[in-house]
C-alpha cells in the first residue's frame, strides 16, 4: 500500500524529474510543444523567480482565468513552488460571478488569456475594474494571450524576464519555508446551487490523492495520459496533471475539448490513457470518423466527474480499447477521490459501483436524519475522514462547520450503499431524491434503466412538483440523430421493468444539457425548464 507522503508539489516534481529528467512531462500535440521533466522544473523555475520579483508572498491568493492552455501547467507548479495559493477560475464564469470569486478569495494577481467560446474576458475585466474600490486587494492582471498587452496588463513573457533579478538561492529559500500542510490551491465550487464557495486544499490533500489515484489506475512512467478535462477543476489539476507528477508519466491536456481533437491526439501520440467525464466519452464515441481512429495504444483512464452509465462504459472498455479504465468518486472538498475501482476489478464491479474506499481513508454511510452508522446495501449519506478532508471553506466558518462535523467527518450530501465486500453504489443525491406519493425514488436508477434504450444516448430525470403527488418524475433525453422518442414510447419501455411509481410521467427531448463548465449536468436548471414546459399551453 502507498505511504502517504508528507510532500509539497515542489518537492514531487524535484523528486520525479530526478529520476526521470529525460521523460516527457508535458506535450501539447496542438501546439507541437513538448517538455521533458526537467525542462519542466527549469521552465517553472523562470515563472516562480518572477513571481518572487512581483512580490507575490508565501500564502497569497492568485487567479488564474484560462482554458488548459500552457501557461496553466506552468503556472500550477510555479506558484505552487513559491507558497503561493492558485484560485483556479472557471472558464465560463461571467463578469459577475468573476467579481464575487475576486473579491471573496482575496485575490492580488489575475492571470487572464483574451477570453472563451466568444466571450471576451478582457472587456469582462474592463468593466469590472471601472471600479476599482470593489476589488482593494488586486494589483496584478497578466496577459495570456498572443495579442497586443491590453492596458494595465503585464505580458506573461514578462514574468520570466522579472525573474531574472531573482537568485536560484532566493527561489531555494522560499521552496525551504513551505510545508506540506500549507494551503496550496482554492477552487471555488461549481455547484448547482447557492453561491460557490473557496475550497481551501494543502499540498498533503492533492500530493497524496493524486498519488493514490494514480496508482489505483494503474499509472507508471511509460505512460502517456490524454487530458481533456478542465484544469480549473480537480479531475484535471490533480486526477491529471499530479497524478502524472505522482507517476512520472506524460500527461498531454487538450486546450479546448473537441471530440475530434481527442481522437487525434490519442493517434499521434499512442497515448495510453484518457480522462473524461460522461458527455465527453459519449462525444467521442458517438464522432462520425471514430471507426478511423487508430486507439490500440489506450488502456487506463478515469471516467468521473457524474454518474457514469453502464452502457457508455461498457462501450468504452471495448470498443475504445481501455480495458483498465477506473471509476473514481468524490468532490473538491475531498480532494477529490474518495472510492475508486481498480484495473483487476470485474467488469460488473466497474460499471455497478464506483470502487472501494482508498487506502489511509474513512469512510461510512450514515442515516441522514440520525447520524447512525448504516450497515450493508442500507441507503445512507457518505461520510469520509482522513487526510484527503479539506482544510475548510475560504472565510466561512459557519459553511464548513455545516460539513465537516466536530469529529473531523466530512459529509457529502450523496446518497450511497456500501455491500458487504465493501464495494459503494452512489445512488443519488439527498438533495435529487424525488418524492413521489411517499415514495422515495432515486434518478440514478431510472437513468440507468434507460440507457440501455437503443435510441437514448444520455438521459437525465428530475423531480417536478405537483400537487397531487408531491412531485412526479420527468427524463430529459438525448437520441441518437435521426431518432425520436415519444412519452409511450418511454413508458412501455419502462412497464413491467421498473415500478409503476418510477415510469417517468413526463419526456422531453433535448439536443444538448446545460452543463457546468467540469461537465456536471445542472438538473436544477432541467427542473426549472421542465416546469415551465409544463406551464406552458403549447408542448
Amino acid at each position: 500500500m502507498i505511504t502517504l507522503k508528507k510532500q509539497t508539489i515542489g518537492g514531487l516534481l524535484k523528486s520525479t524529474a530526478g529520476r526521470f529528467p529525460n521523460h516527457e512531462a508535458v506535450v501539447y500535440s496542438e501546439l507541437d510543444l513538448r517538455y521533458s521533466y526537467q525542462e519542466l522544473v527549469e521552465e517553472t523555475s523562470k515563472i516562480a523567480k518572477g513571481l518572487l520579483a512581483l512580490g507575490i508572498q508565501k500564502g497569497e491568493h492568485v487567479a488564474i482565468w484560462a482554458s488548459n492552455i500552457p501557461e496553466w501547467i506552468l503556472l500550477q507548479f510555479a506558484t505552487a513552488r513559491i507558497g503561493a495559493v492558485l484560485v483556479t477560475v472557471n472558464t465560463s464564469y461571467q463578469a459577475r460571478e468573476l467579481e464575487y470569486l475576486l473579491e471573496y478569495s482575496d485575490s492580488t494577481t489575475l492571470f487572464l488569456m483574451d477570453g472563451y467560446k466568444g466571450t471576451s474576458y478582457i472587456d469582462m475585466v474592463d468593466e469590472i475594474m471601472k471600479n476599482p474600490e470593489k476589488l482593494p486587494k488586486l494589483k496584478n492582471l497578466v496577459y495570456l494571450g498572443k495579442n497586443k498587452v491590453p492596458e494595465h496588463m503585464t505580458a506573461f513573457a514578462d514574468i520570466a524576464k522579472l525573474g531574472e533579478t531573482v537568485s536560484d538561492a532566493d527561489l531555494f529559500e522560499r521552496e525551504q519555508s513551505l510545508t506540506h500542510d500549507d494551503v496550496i490551491n482554492m477552487q471555488y465550487t461549481s455547484g448547482t446551487t447557492g453561491f460557490p464557495k473557496g475550497v481551501m486544499l494543502t499540498h498533503y490533500n492533492i500530493v497524496n490523492n493524486a498519488a493514490i489515484v494514480a496508482d489505483r489506475m494503474g499509472l507508471t512512467s511509460e505512460d502517456r495520459l490524454c487530458i481533456p478535462v478542465p484544469l480549473f477543476h480537480c479531475f484535471g489539476c490533480v486526477l491529471s496533471t499530479l497524478a502524472c507528477v505522482a507517476s512520472g508519466a506524460a500527461m498531454l491536456p487538450i486546450i479546448e475539448f473537441k471530440p475530434d481533437i481527442v481522437l487525434q491526439t490519442v493517434e499521434k501520440e499512442r497515448c495510453t490513457g484518457l480522462q473524461g467525464v460522461p458527455t465527453m466519452f459519449i462525444a467521442e464515441l458517438t464522432h462520425p470518423d471514430f471507426a478511423n481512429y487508430d486507439l490500440s495504444s489506450l488502456r487506463t483512464g478515469i471516467m468521473a466527474g457524474s454518474p457514469c452509465p453502464k452502457e457508455v462504459m461498457k462501450k468504452v472498455m471495448k470498443q475504445m480499447n481501455m480495458t483498465d479504465i477506473t471509476i473514481a468518486y468524490g468532490q473538491t472538498e475531498s480532494s477529490p477521490v474518495i472510492t475508486q475501482t481498480t484495473v483487476t476489478d470485474t467488469i460488473e464491479r466497474r460499471v455497478e459501483t464506483v470502487g472501494k474506499v482508498h487506502p489511509h481513508v474513512e469512510m461510512k454511510i450514515v442515516d441522514p436524519d440520525t447520524g447512525e452508522t448504516l450497515g450493508p446495501d442500507e441507503q445512507g449519506e457518505l461520510c469520509t475522514r482522513g487526510y484527503l478532508v479539506m482544510k475548510g471553506y475560504y472565510k466561512m466558518d459557519e459553511a464548513t462547520k455545516k460539513v465537516i462535523d466536530e469529529d473531523g467527518w466530512l459529509h457529502t450530501g450523496d446518497l450511497a450503499e456500501m455491500d458487504r465486500d465493501g464495494y459503494v453504489r452512489i445512488t443519488g443525491r439527498l438533495k435529487d431524491m424525488i418524492v413521489r406519493g411517499g415514495e422515495n425514488i432515486y434518478p440514478r436508477e431510472i437513468e440507468e434503466f434507460l440507457y440501455e434504450h437503443e435510441d437514448i444516448v444520455d438521459v437525465q430525470v428530475v423531480g417536478v412538483p405537483d400537487e397531487k403527488y408531491g412531485e412526479k418524475t420527468a427524463a430529459f433525453i438525448k437520441c441518437k440523430p435521426g431518432k425520436k422518442l415519444t412519452l409511450e414510447d418511454v413508458r412501455d419501455f419502462c412497464k413491467r421493468q421498473l415500478s409503476y411509481y418510477k415510469i417517468p410521467e413526463y419526456v422531453f427531448l433535448i439536443d444538448e444539457y446545460p452543463l457546468t463548465a467540469s461537465g456536471k449536468v445542472q438538473k436544477y436548471v432541467l427542473r426549472d425548464r421542465a416546469e415551465e414546459l409544463l406551464a406552458s399551453p403549447v408542448q
